[in-house]
């Protein structure tokens, strides 16, 4: 009896423990981008300091994910304990208390090692609501053996006019090289991410200062009919459901001449395990016209935030901490090299030499991240900030809108005139529904 009731004890303690050391299970909705593909494979470290902690991922493509966090949060729907989300979203969700503040990162995450530019994005009132991963600016990718052989050298800040010449000398449609690729996958952070920053270059703005639409002005429809025509001409088949990972794949194969895209491509098309023309890239500024100052350089960051819904806030902010941290950059690079570290986020990495060297394209991306400007996006006055998008809520829905018009008149589905009316008409209506126009 004595045994059996030793053995009765034995178990109740161990269940109490147990009962006391309740798993909890973080769910954990992100982008499928390289980056975020490869912290999935690194958490082993995260989870043995912290064995109570299970991670449950749900990993989509950009526009489904932004669709899908979004309803959750507004909704109040519960899905989600962290949300990979960016520049755009954080100041309008912390407004509306749909996120917390970063309070709990822990005393060696060091706050004010994040780049400005880019904390700056991710806070409000003064508090950090979401922990950047990686930050971006864009900038021109493009093959030098191919410049090399059209002749040309590409400047280290070029302009569209020499962008066309060398799309059209680089050109070689019979053996499935084209000059250029950008995207056109309808999305308010897919083309229209890219067509917004275009379209400061080419002295365009999405409102005047009293928000009515300027689709109608000459500046957007120089900046389509030149998207258009280029891509036209010298992009590949099917350009209207390429995204940013679309032209990657296509880049990485040695399909295109030039890609205009997100910095954070720089570490995939250098990587010669998956990019075919690893030792030929080059690196240059965005774009921009002659005569207008401004390029077609954006300004963002995929960071981690926690939706204040969630009951596991705290485990939430260690995981927050952990994928976000100088730890985190140094276990990428032991198993990855310096050059795959998440770029774009920390004063300390651009001063960190073993990175300089070993990545090509750090000194550009910082200096892209640096010449973009939210609060003066556009070269006449605007009344919003935000540099490939305008920072306010109904910009989802309008820029996906009017994204899908540019789309269509990149496929030949209607004409530019056509798209251009369309975006100003919905425009129009949708700003006066939400009573910016009087």
């Amino acid at each position: 009896m004595k045994l059996k009731s030793l053995i009765l004890g034995a178990c109740s303690v161990l269940a109490m423990a147990g009962f006391a050391r309740a798993d909890t299970t973080l769910t954990i909705a992100t982008v499928n981008n390289g980056d975020m593909i490869r912290m999935q494979g690194l958490t082993d470290d995260f989870t043995k300091a912290n064995p109570d902690i299970k991670l449950n991922w749900v990993t989509l493509e950009e526009n489904v994910l932004r669709q899908k966090v979004t309803t959750d949060i507004a909704t109040k729907g519960g899905q989600f304990d962290v949300m990979t989300i960016g520049t755009y979203e954080v100041p309008i969700w912390a407004k509306q208390n749909w996120l917390l503040p970063l309070d709990n990162l822990g005393s060696d995450y060091d706050v004010d090692d994040l780049l400005p530019a880019i904390r700056s994005g991710l806070s409000a009132g003064g508090k950090l609501y979401a922990a950047p991963f990686y930050g971006e600016s864009s900038y021109t990718m493009y093959r030098k053996d191919l410049m090399d052989k059209a002749g040309l050298k590409m400047p280290d800040k070029p302009n569209w006019a020499f962008i066309r010449e060398a799309a059209d000398k680089m050109t070689d449609k019979a053996n499935g090289i084209y000059g250029i690729c950008l995207r056109g996958k309808a999305g308010w952070g897919e083309n229209m991410a890219f067509l917004t920053a275009m379209s400061n270059s080419f002295g365009a703005r999405w409102f005047d200062e009293k928000w009515h639409p300027q689709f109608d002005q000459p500046e957007w429809k120089d900046t389509l009919s030149f998207y258009v025509d280029l891509m036209k001409a010298d992009g590949p088949p099917g350009a209207s459901s390429n995204g940013f990972n679309e032209n990657l794949a296509l880049f990485q194969s040695g399909k295109c001449g030039m890609w205009i895209d997100a910095t954070v491509a720089g570490s995939f098309v250098t990587d010669p395990k998956n990019s075919k023309i690893a030792k030929d890239v080059g690196f240059a500024l965005a774009p921009n016209k002659e005569g207008v100052d401004k390029r077609a350089n954006w300004l963002w960051s995929w960071a981690l935030a926690i939706p204040a819904g969630t009951k596991k806030a705290e485990a939430a902010e260690k995981f927050v901490s952990w994928a976000t941290s100088k730890h985190y950059l140094d276990i990428v690079a032991a198993k990855d090299g310096w050059a795959n570290v998440p770029p774009g986020t920390r004063k300390s990495l651009y001063d960190n030499q073993k990175y300089l060297d070993a990545a090509p394209f750090a000194k550009m991306t910082l200096a892209s991240i640096k010449a973009a400007d939210p609060e003066h996006p556009t070269v006449k006055p605007v009344p919003y900030v935000g540099v490939q998008f305008v920072a306010i809520p109904e910009f989802q829905g309008i820029g996906t809108a009017v994204g899908q018009q540019f789309s269509a008149a990149l496929a030949g589905q209607i004409s530019v005139d056509q798209a251009l009316s369309s975006a100003q008409q919905l425009t129009t209506r949708e700003m006066t529904k939400a009573g910016y126009i009087k």
